[in-house]
C-alpha cells in the first residue's frame, strides 16, 4: 500500500472502461442519437446528423476495402481540418487499418521520413495548404507519379517507398498517379455493408489503430502507436470530466492531426453523442468567435496562444458567446489574468486545464468542474480516472514525498503500445511494470493536484543553481503589461548558462522598458532568476498546434547575441 504522504495518486475507478472499438463506439452513439448533429464544417457546407455521418464513414470504409486496404496496413492522412479527415479517421478504424497522422506543415524531408518509417500503403492528402503545395512536394519524393496514369486499384510502384501503392487527393483536380476523393468514394458500391460488418467483427479493441509522430526536436520523430482502447477511453473520460452530453457542441480549431483535436475533440464528442464543429481549415480568431455565435456552441478547445488571439480582438464584445459553458486549455499552464478573461469575456465559467503527452493518449491529469480558481491557474488538476501518477527522483527512481520536485510518471490504459518499429526507444520510456516516464518535472500537493515545473532537459543550471524556466514565466505573467512570456537558457562561459526571456506585451497597456521589467523582478524573485537577456517580441515560433518552440527561441537568441553552444 502506497503512503498518502508519497507523491502518488490513482484516478477514480468507479466507472468501467469502454471495451469496444472506435467503430463500435460510433455505432453505439448513432443508435442512441441518430438525428443529433455529429459534424458541422461551415467552410465545406457540411452538417451531418449521426446517421448521415455513419453512412459517410461506412461508405469510405467500404471504398478502402475495395482499394485492397486490410487490417494493420497504414493509411496516412495529410490534410488540414476538414470533413474528410474525421471520416477517414473512423473509416480506417472500421476496417482495422492504422491511421497515420501526417503534420500539415511537413515539407519534403519530413514527409518522406513519415511515409517510409510507418510504411504507409495509402496516402489521403489535400492538394495544398497555406502556401504548401502538397502535390508538388509528393512528386519530388515520388517522381513515378508523373508516369502513373491508372490508379483504380493501386498500380503505383515507387523506388523510395515500396509500400506506397495508392494516393487519394481531396481536390477535384486530376493529378497523375492520384485518385480524386470523389472517384475513390464511388468504389464503395463494389463492397457490401455485410462485408464491412464481417471485418468489424474480427477486430479487437487492443489492436493498434493510430500512429502519431512526436516533434523530433532531439532526433528523428518517433511514431507513437495507440490502440482503440487507448484513445477511445481517453477521449471519453476527458469529455466526461467536463460533464459532456449529447446536447453539447464543441468548437475544434486545434489541428486534428494532434491528439488534442482527434482524441479529445473528435472521439470526445463521438463517445458522448455531442457535435464536432470545425470553424475553418486552420485557426482564425474571428472565424472561431463567429462560429461559436452562429452555432450556439457550448464548448471550446484551444491552446493559450489561441485564447490570447481571440481575447485581443478589438471587436470581441460584438460576438455573442453566452452559449459557452466549458472548454479546455492545453499545451501550457493558464496564467490567472488569462483564466479570468476567458471566464468573463468569453463566458467560459468552467474552463479546464488538461495535461498529458501523445504517449499517454494524451491526457493523464485534468482540472475538474468544481476546482477552485487558484488550482486551475497553478496546477494541471488531478489524475484522470483509471490512471495512476507518481513523482519520482530523477536519479534513483524512488517515489518522492508530497511537494518535492521530480519526474512525473504515468501508468494505466492510456499508455501507448510503444514507438512504431523502435523497441529500444519504447523500453527507455516505459518500465517493465508499465510506468511511463514523461520527462516532465512536477510536484504533487497534499490534495493530489499536480504542478508542472518544467522539462528535465529544459532545466537551466546557472552557477550551480537549478532554475526552472516555468517558475519565472509564471512570475512574469503577474506583470499587468505582459501578455505572454517564454524563458529558456543560453550558454555562458562564466556561469554555464544564463536566462533569456522573450516577452509579448499586451496591446491595451502602456509599454515597459527592459529596465522597468528588471526592477519589477528585483526583490520578488531571486537575483539569479532574473533574466540577463530580455527581448520584447510580437510573436513566438510555434508548432502547427500552437505550442511555442523553445528550442527555436534558444537558437534565434544565440544567433542574435553571437553565442556559441558548449
Amino acid at each position: 500500500m502506497t503512503s498518502s504522504t508519497e507523491s502518488y495518486t490513482q484516478g477514480d475507478t468507479t466507472q468501467t472502461l469502454l471495451e469496444m472499438t472506435l467503430g463500435d463506439a460510433l455505432d453505439h452513439s448513432v443508435a442512441r442519437y441518430p438525428d443529433n448533429l455529429a459534424l458541422i464544417s461551415p467552410e465545406q457546407n457540411v452538417r451531418y446528423s449521426y446517421r448521415q455521418f455513419q453512412q459517410k464513414v461506412n461508405l469510405v470504409a467500404r471504398a478502402f476495402i475495395a482499394k485492397g486496404i486490410v487490417k494493420g496496413e497504414r493509411v496516412g492522412i495529410w490534410a488540414p481540418n476538414c470533413e474528410q479527415w474525421v471520416v477517414t479517421q473512423f473509416a480506417t478504424a472500421k476496417i482495422g487499418a492504422i491511421l497515420v497522422n501526417v503534420n500539415p506543415a511537413y515539407q519534403e524531408y519530413e514527409l518522406e521520413y513519415a511515409l517510409k518509417h510507418s510504411g504507409i500503403a495509402c496516402l489521403v492528402m489535400a492538394e495544398k495548404f497555406k502556401g504548401n503545395n502538397y502535390c508538388q512536394t509528393l512528386q519530388k519524393i515520388v517522381p513515378e507519379l508523373a508516369a502513373c496514369e491508372s490508379v483504380e486499384r493501386g498500380e503505383l510502384k515507387t523506388e523510395k517507398l515500396p509500400q506506397l501503392r495508392q494516393v487519394i487527393n481531396l481536390s477535384d483536380n486530376h493529378f497523375n498517379g492520384m485518385q480524386r476523393w470523389s472517384d475513390f468514394c464511388e468504389l464503395a458500391d463494389t463492397i457490401s455493408q455485410r462485408q464491412l460488418a464481417a471485418i468489424g467483427q474480427q477486430l479487437d479493441y487492443h489492436d493498434a489503430i493510430n500512429i502519431q509522430y512526436t516533434s523530433g526536436t532531439t532526433g528523428s520523430p518517433k511514431g507513437v502507436t495507440l490502440s482503440h482502447y487507448n484513445i477511445l477511453n481517453n477521449g471519453y473520460f476527458v469529455a466526461k470530466n467536463m460533464n459532456f452530453s449529447h446536447l453539447d457542441k464543441l468548437v475544434i480549431p486545434v489541428p486534428l492531426y494532434h491528439c488534442f483535436g482527434m482524441v479529445m475533440g473528435n472521439i470526445g464528442c463521438i463517445s458522448h453523442g455531442a457535435t464536432m464543429i470545425y470553424p475553418s481549415a486552420s485557426f482564425d480568431a474571428q472565424t472561431v468567435l463567429q462560429c461559436i455565435e452562429d452555432e450556439q456552441a457550448t464548448a471550446l478547445y484551444s491552446v493559450p496562444t489561441m485564447f490570447i488571439a481571440m481575447l485581443e480582438l478589438a471587436d470581441i464584445d460584438d460576438y455573442n458567446l453566452t452559449s459557452l459553458r466549458t472548454g479546455i486549455m492545453a499545451g501550457s499552464i493558464c496564467p490567472a489574468h488569462l483564466m479570468s478573461a476567458v471566464n468573463t469575456k468569453m463566458h467560459i465559467a468552467d474552463l479546464q486545464i488538461a495535461y498529458g503527452m501523445t504517449e499517454t493518449s494524451p491526457v493523464s491529469a485534468q482540472t475538474a468542474v468544481d476546482d477552485p480558481f487558484d488550482k486551475r491557474v497553478s496546477t494541471v488538476g488531478r489524475t484522470l480516472g483509471h490512471i495512476e501518477t507518481k513523482i519520482v527522483d530523477v536519479d534513483s527512481g524512488d517515489t518522492l514525498a508530497r511537494h518535492e520536485t521530480g519526474e512525473l510518471c504515468t501508468r494505466g490504459y492510456s499508455v501507448m503500445l510503444g514507438y512504431w518499429q523502435n523497441e529500444a526507444a519504447s523500453q527507455e520510456i516505459i518500465e517493465s511494470n508499465g510506468w511511463l516516464h514523461s520527462g516532465d518535472l512536477a510536484t504533487m500537493d497534499d490534495q493530489g493536484y499536480i504542478q508542472i515545473v518544467g522539462r528535465i532537459k529544459d532545466m537551466v543550471i546557472r552557477s550551480g543553481e537549478n532554475i526552472y524556466p516555468k517558475e519565472i514565466e509564471d512570475f512574469l505573467y503577474t506583470h499587468p503589461a505582459i501578455s505572454d512570456a517564454q524563458v529558456t537558457g543560453l550558454p555562458d562561459e562564466i556561469r554555464g548558462e544564463e536566462l533569456v526571456a522573450w516577452i509579448i506585451l499586451r496591446p491595451d497597456v502602456s509599454p515597459i522598458s527592459v529596465e522597468q521589467l528588471r526592477e519589477f523582478c528585483r526583490g520578488k524573485i531571486s537575483h539569479f532568476k532574473i533574466p540577463r537577456y530580455i527581448k520584447f517580441v510580437d510573436h513566438y515560433p510555434l508548432t502547427v498546434t500552437g505550442k511555442v518552440q523553445k528550442y527555436k527561441i534558444r537558437e534565434l537568441a544565440m544567433s542574435e547575441l553571437d553565442l556559441v553552444a558548449d
